[in-house]
């Protein structure tokens, strides 16, 4: 799979996910990441999730990320769990269809990260 960037991540939308749509390859899981600042594969459950925690000045600051994280996964119709804490917000995104990661989890990262430039 030829490289892709973050900006030409950014610049996609999602796509309606269907339950037999196909899970991102491995090696393309590892493309996708290097696209990506700091996020990470974990598994919860024995599901793989993009995982990132941002890190903010006070709870105030964590929470108006954690109203913009959502106001985008409206906007897209994808939605991550958000975990917030005073002064971090952790982020996972993943497909909850497919029980696992589909290229829309890589491309919200992509925008999750562009809500704080």
């Amino acid at each position: 799979m030829a490289s892709i960037t973050n900006e030409e991540l950014i610049q996609q939308e999602c796509e309606a996910c269907r339950v037999d749509a196909p899970r991102v390859p491995d090696d393309e899981v590892e493309s996708l990441l290097k696209a990506l600042s700091d996020w990470q594969v974990v598994e919860k459950k024995g599901v793989p999730q993009l995982l990132k925690v941002y890190e903010f000045k006070n709870f105030v600051a964590a929470l108006a990320f954690t109203n913009k994280v959502g106001d985008i996964a409206e906007a897209e119709g994808h939605h991550p769990a958000l975990l917030t804490e005073w002064g971090r917000v952790t982020v996972r995104w993943w497909t909850h269809k497919i029980n696992g990661l589909h290229r829309n989890d890589f491309v919200m990262a992509a925008k999750t990260d562009l809500l704080l430039k």
